[in-house]
């Protein structure tokens, strides 16, 4: 169990520092890039056996999220760096492709499964940044 989180962390730090790169972002931001997406790789690893993909989803950017509103007061830079570098590993782009594959070979019904899931797990991601930025809001009015 160990090795699978150290495992899947490195990876999900890799890809998310990647696509930092990709992203042109600062140089000096990879290394936190990594980090928002790596911890949200791994809230979405604990809680994905236990729960549905998209509460799990919903979640792990939840955290990205927040995470990615505090870097950005912590290094000064736009809160868009960490978040889009961060949700890289939890985007469904293998089930949308698979959802397509099964399209092409005419197995309707697996492929509106994988597509309607697909679809929710990307509308979680959406709704997970969105309610950051809302709680952000409140935390922030409440502050004031």
């Amino acid at each position: 169990m160990f090795i699978h989180i150290v495992e899947q962390a490195v990876t999900s730090f890799i890809a998310s520092l990647a696509f930092g790169i990709i992203f042109n972002a600062p140089r000096k931001m990879l290394f936190p890039c990594g980090i928002v997406g790596m911890l949200g790789w791994i809230i979405y690893d604990i809680m994905e056996p236990g729960y549905e993909a998209v509460s799990a989803t919903l979640m792990a950017t939840l955290v990205i999220g927040v995470l990615s509103q505090v870097f950005a007061r912590l290094y000064k830079h736009p809160v868009i760096i960490f978040s889009v570098a961060g949700i890289i590993p939890l985007v469904p782009g293998g089930m949308a492709y698979n959802a397509m594959r099964y399209f092409v070979q005419n197995d309707y019904t697996t492929a509106v499964e994988l597509a309607a899931k697909a679809l929710m797990i990307a509308g979680s991601i959406a709704v997970g940044l969105i309610l950051s930025e809302v709680l952000n809001q409140a935390f922030r009015r409440k502050q004031a």
